[in-house]
């Protein structure tokens, strides 16, 4: 028996200056269903979300509930249809406690319409001793701990409890696995499962194919605002999927080039942050690509941010090209030609009020100023071949930031380095979210980089395959240390896995 049609999208448009977000999609969900939407950063998936969760309006079309038209005008008044949504990039508030962030948006007041705090903190206590998904989450105050204190990928975590707690007939997950563990990500798609056997609807987006068709019922393909392809999950391959949404295939998802190392770019010796990591070494040369394994919570940002001076160390040594450098904050890393993409693009990469050009330009303003006076138009110029480049999709370089599309908004990120032309490349989770075309070029434009002579780049992941595919060698990380170093002839995701938990010592 069919399953009883609940929400339906038809003929729906969206226009942003420049660009035709959405033309004329159709889309819908059925109760007990999971609808699994799929297509390249820009595609138009978030966007048909937004316009579902009422952050968005569409241009034209119509949204029914059981057959009847509704009109969402805010996620409000999504709320009140029982939908509710996990967004791809967090929107959080750094000074918020963990059950403050659980309860925003909304509070529950008592007699005097008041907040009743009472409520709020058994309520996010419960949660915290009750849901599996919050178990290892690594808290210094309980639900009283600040965002602010917390990894991007408990916030994740948190996001998406929150969403799930507000019990909703239809949960829209917009890439809620990109920040996770593996172990996190088997008890969220196991979740999932659950609300389908509850009955509820869910709208599941992500460019992680083995998440797909472990959960998908149904598999909608976006491309350039369009659908291309709605068809059942049994119906449809993984490599089927992928060509509908870059409309051609991708023979190599790891261009690695084979490069002659050079000279060595950076050593970290011995470097120590009490309570984080301990006796950090390890090694970068030119015409490398250097990976970082670990599960999350092993140390591997925190050490990127200490070489490159986002936080302090408490001892230790860093050297460039064979010489002792001082790193104390990022303009010296940026000084002695050490650069990082960071996991966090919307916190610590990008400035999100301000416009394509001025993000990409900023860490290089000195190159374009001359006197007293910026020189626009070489800053024009140098910013549009970077984005020419990068292929970042957008109605022009003076677009807003905010405005763009996680896969893009990574670019600009990636754009803004790769302008400032720094020997040692830093770059923390940089496929992060985004689709498998863009992924390919972030990878081939990787092996571009390492073809001028003095350049390394230092890759940090939680995709295994993606180390195991464009690195040379791989350094693993469990609990603040380094437990070995893996070479490209003895790569296998078993080796490096077994260091990561702490099973295998290196020799």
């Amino acid at each position: 028996m069919d399953k009883k049609l609940f929400l339906e999208l038809k003929n729906v448009s969206k226009f942003f200056p420049g660009v035709k977000a959405l033309d004329n999609v159709s889309f819908s969900v059925r109760e007990g269903e999971v609808h699994v939407l799929c297509g390249e950063n820009g595609a138009g998936k978030s966007t048909l979300m937004k316009i579902l969760n009422g952050v968005y309006r569409a241009d034209s079309g119509t949204i029914l509930i059981n057959g009847m038209p509704v009109t969402i005008q805010s996620p409000l008044d999504a709320r009140r249809y029982g939908i509710s949504m996990i967004f791809q990039e967090c929107a959080y508030v750094p000074e918020m406690s963990i059950a403050e962030n659980l309860f925003l948006g909304d509070l529950p007041v008592n007699r005097y319409y008041q907040v009743d705090w009472d409520r709020v903190y058994k309520r996010a206590e419960s949660l915290l001793t009750e849901e599996e998904l919050l178990e290892n989450l690594r808290l210094k105050d309980g639900i009283y701990t600040k965002l602010k204190d917390l990894t991007i990928s408990d916030i994740q975590i948190l996001e998406i409890v929150k969403a799930i707690s507000r019990n909703p007939r239809v949960l829209i997950m917009d890439e809620p696995t990109s920040s996770i563990a593996q172990k996190e990500t088997d008890a969220l798609l196991q979740r999932v499962l659950e609300l389908k056997k509850q009955g509820k609807c869910v709208i599941y987006i992500s460019h992680k194919m083995d998440e797909i068709f472990r959960i998908a019922d149904r598999i909608t393909v976006f491309r350039d605002g369009n659908v291309v392809c709605s068809k059942s999950a049994g119906e449809l391959s993984i490599d089927e999927v992928i060509t509908l949404m870059v409309g051609r295939k991708l023979s190599n998802n790891y261009p690695k080039e084979t490069v002659r190392t050079g000279k060595r770019l950076l050593t970290v010796k011995h470097l120590y942050r009490k309570g984080v990591f301990s006796d950090i070494n390890f090694h970068l040369d030119a015409g490398e690509i250097v990976g970082f394994a670990g599960l999350v919570g092993a140390g591997r940002t925190e050490v990127a941010r200490a070489v490159c001076g986002f936080d302090p160390v408490s001892a230790g040594s860093i050297e460039r090209d064979g010489k002792a450098v001082q790193i104390r904050n990022v303009s010296d890393s940026i000084a002695h030609g050490i650069a990082m993409c960071t996991e966090d693009r919307r916190r610590y990469g990008l400035v999100l009020i301000r416009n394509i050009r001025e993000n990409i330009s900023l860490p290089s303003l000195d190159r374009f100023i001359y006197g007293l006076g910026l020189h626009k138009k070489k800053e024009t110029g140098a910013v549009t071949e970077q984005c020419t480049l990068l292929k970042i999709k957008s109605s022009g370089i003076e677009a807003p930031a905010a405005c763009l599309s996680g896969g893009n908004q990574q670019k600009v990120v990636l754009g803004k380095w790769l302008l400032r032309d720094p020997s040692v490349l830093i770059l923390d989770e940089p496929t992060r979210g985004i689709d498998v075309g863009a992924k390919f070029e972030i990878y081939r434009f990787m092996s571009q980089i390492l073809r001028n002579p003095d350049k390394g780049i230092i890759m940090i992941s939680s995709e295994l395959p993606e180390l195991i595919g464009m690195c040379d060698r791989i350094y693993v990380m469990a609990e603040g240390r380094i437990t070995g170093e893996v070479f490209r002839s003895d790569f296998s995701q078993e080796l490096i896995m077994q260091y990561a938990t702490g099973v295998k010592k290196e020799q």
